[in-house]
């Protein structure tokens, strides 16, 4: 009897610790459910409370940095986005992403203490709430040495034909939308016109990112994290239209698991000087460490 519970104790022990230990990370995103905490971009983060409020997603989150006096990023250079089945990525800064939110019910996470983060983080908007499997967070500025590839984007031609071989990731342009800093359109015929690219811009680029699964699951587990793409020029803060805001200048490319291929239909934004974020902009395909929490 007593060498009957030893084995039973010892079935269950390695039982309990296979599906702690086996769980798979969605594209070498650290992976664990919402109420868990995760040890990522130099800090302990853990995410609460995932839920709805009008047309955006809102998560709790509680962090301290892994280890005192190391480095970790900063908070207004962390971002978090929405994981699941979603035809398009929506993406917020943890720091302002709560800016549009009109609740009061709510205490937006801080960017007071650099050493600490408490608070709720809004994603959206979005209204297909039904297919929202979790959130993930990274960061635009934490990049995995020698992953990044760079691609010119120019007003009006947009990307040009891009080898899939350099990344395992498949880019083109699907629109591309050029903006004096007033919100005023150029048309192709303004490159003649001198006068018309003086001053501040922006560009809107839309953008489908498109690979194979299992090797993109295969390279991301070789370089450590997924990819993110990231647009260049952009600023810091608010931006200079409010669509730069909702677009952002990243996106990282987390689709959901279970899909058999990597599409992803992304929005970005440049902006800035109008010649480098019209004329000289770049669009880069970098390698970057991740978190995921799922429901």
């Amino acid at each position: 009897m007593r060498l009957i519970a030893l084995l039973v104790v010892l079935v269950l022990t390695a039982t309990s610790c296979s599906s702690d230990d086996d769980r798979p990370d969605v594209y070498s995103a650290l992976t664990a459910t919402i109420g868990e905490s995760l040890a990522v971009l130099g800090w302990n983060i853990s995410v609460t409370d995932l839920r709805f409020d009008a047309d955006y997603v809102l998560v709790d989150i509680d962090a301290a940095p892994a280890q005192q006096g190391a480095p970790h990023t900063a908070p207004k250079d962390i971002r978090f986005g929405l994981y699941g089945a979603l035809d398009h990525p929506v993406e917020a800064n943890v720091i302002g992403g709560c800016d549009d939110v009109t609740t009061l019910a709510l205490q937006p996470v801080s960017s007071q203490d650099q050493d600490r983060m408490s608070g709720t983080v809004c994603i959206g908007p979005f209204r297909d709430q039904s297919q929202v499997r979790g959130v993930y967070a990274y960061s635009p500025r934490d990049r995995i040495a020698g992953s990044t590839v760079a691609y010119p984007v120019a007003f009006p031609v947009g990307l040009p034909e891009i080898n899939a071989n350099d990344t395992g990731l498949d880019l083109t342009t699907t629109s591309l939308d050029a903006f004096r800093a007033d919100g005023a359109a150029l048309n192709p015929t303004a490159l003649g016109d001198p006068e018309a690219f003086s001053g501040k811009g922006y560009m809107l680029i839309g953008l489908d990112v498109s690979g194979l699964a299992a090797r993109y699951r295969d390279d991301a587990a070789a370089r450590g994290g997924p990819l993110m793409v990231v647009a260049a020029p952009t600023v810091q803060g608010r931006g200079l239209s409010h669509a730069c805001d909702v677009y952002g200048a990243s996106v990282l490319v987390l689709p959901e698991a279970s899909r058999d291929g990597v599409h992803v239909r992304a929005s970005l934004c440049t902006q800035g000087e109008i010649n480098q974020a019209l004329l000289y902009a770049t669009v880069s395909v970098v390698g970057t460490h991740a978190a995921l929490w799922t429901r």
